[in-house]
Parts: C-alpha cells; structure tokens; sequence
C-alpha cells in the first residue's frame, strides 16, 4: 500500500506515475497511427476496415482498451495536478529571477495543451469510437469506420478542428517524451540529447500523419 501512496500523493510519484502512463498511451499512439495510415494505400478503406475489425473485436486488443481509458484518466489527474503545483511554483520564482529563461513555451503550456486535447479526444471518441463500440451501425453492416471518416471529414470545421488537435498534440508529445524518461531517471548529457530528438521527431510525423488523414479525405485525395 505504500507504493501506492507514494506513486499517488507524492510529487515525484505524481511524475513517475505521469511518465509511466505517457509512455504507454505514445505507444498507443504509434498503433493508431499505423492503423489509421491504411487509409493511404487508397484502396476504397479495404484493408483499413479489415486492421479496424480486428482491433474493435480481438480479446486481447479490447483488454487493453479498458487499460489505455484508466491509464489515460489518471494521466489526466495526475497532469492537472501537476500543472496547477508546478504554476504556483513559478509564480513565486518570477518575483526573484526569470524562470522561464531555459524553458519553451510550450513547456510551459501543457496544462492548456492537455486540456486542448482532451477537448479534442472528446470530439473524436464521439464521432468514431462511441458508435463503432456502442452501436450496431458498423457491426450489422450499415457503414464500415472507412465510410463514417468519409463522412464525418466532409465537414470543413471537423477538418480544421482535428489539424488544430494534432498541432497541440505535437507540441505535447515535444515535451512529454523527453520528460518522461527524465522523470524516470533517464537523464545523461549523452543521450538526452538523442532522446529528445526521438522525441521531436516522433511528435512530427506521428501529428503529421493524423492531421493528413481528415484533411487527404476531406479532399478526395484518398479514395
């Protein structure tokens, strides 16, 4: 119970804690981006709905869904508590020094970065994964998920919402991958520098990706 305690209450459990369920929820990212980049073989979806099958109906994949939705609410906690600590410290180092001199803004910004992104993984649960878990539409054959992006990104505003969710996005996964094997002890003049390249590099092309998916359909650039 003590480890619970202490990875709970404590700050530096609080970041241990935040770094873990980051790293799982970026390789979940990793999976959903490769999923998602099916689309690009411009098949007609056919081999997207058939990745998106397995993934909504395989035991194991649907176990570990309900894994990725509590380690997503904790990261969720644990990050809003940490953002609110970490901001009333730096309120009291402004007043003696420049706190904010070896920093970037978006380091800075995670709270609002997070919470754009929560508002925007709202959006998102709710168009496709609601429907495609709580509904029949894609079960008994009425839409395939490769039609309902079709549809859902015919609307411009949709378009320009998920591109404004994944430019956030990118500037959270800048930050949040570095720091999360420094908060894990990770953290040496040699390869922290490469972690963090990774790390931009991973937030680039991954943002990237998913922003092109409802733009490319929006388009008809995939068909």
């Amino acid at each position: 119970m003590k480890i619970f305690g202490f990875l709970f209450q404590s700050s530096i459990g609080k970041k241990i804690m935040m770094s873990l369920t980051g790293l799982f929820l970026i390789s979940f990212l990793l999976v959903h981006c490769g999923v998602n980049a099916m689309i690009f073989f411009n098949d007609g979806g056919e081999i997207f709905n058939e990745a998106a099958e397995f993934m909504g109906t395989n035991w194991l994949i649907r176990t570990i869904e309900v894994g990725l939705f509590v380690f997503l609410l904790i990261h969720i906690i644990q990050g809003l508590y940490l953002w609110n600590d970490n901001a009333k410290k730096r309120k009291e180092k402004y007043g003696k020094t420049a706190g904010n001199a070896n920093s970037t803004w978006y380091s800075r910004s995670m709270g609002l970065l997070g919470t754009l992104l929560l508002l925007f993984l709202i959006i998102h649960l709710r168009h496709f994964w609601v429907i495609s878990r709580f509904t029949d539409v894609v079960t008994g054959g009425e839409q395939t998920l490769y039609e309902m992006m079709k549809e859902v990104f015919a609307e411009p505003w949709v378009v320009a919402a998920y591109v404004l969710g994944c430019i956030s996005l990118a500037y959270h996964l800048m930050h949040g991958f570095q720091s999360a094997f420094q908060s894990l002890g990770i953290n040496h003049p040699l390869y922290t520098p490469l972690i963090q390249q990774i790390g931009n590099g991973f937030a680039i092309v991954v943002s990237v990706l998913f922003a092109a998916m409802p733009v490319a359909m929006h388009f008809n650039i995939v068909q």
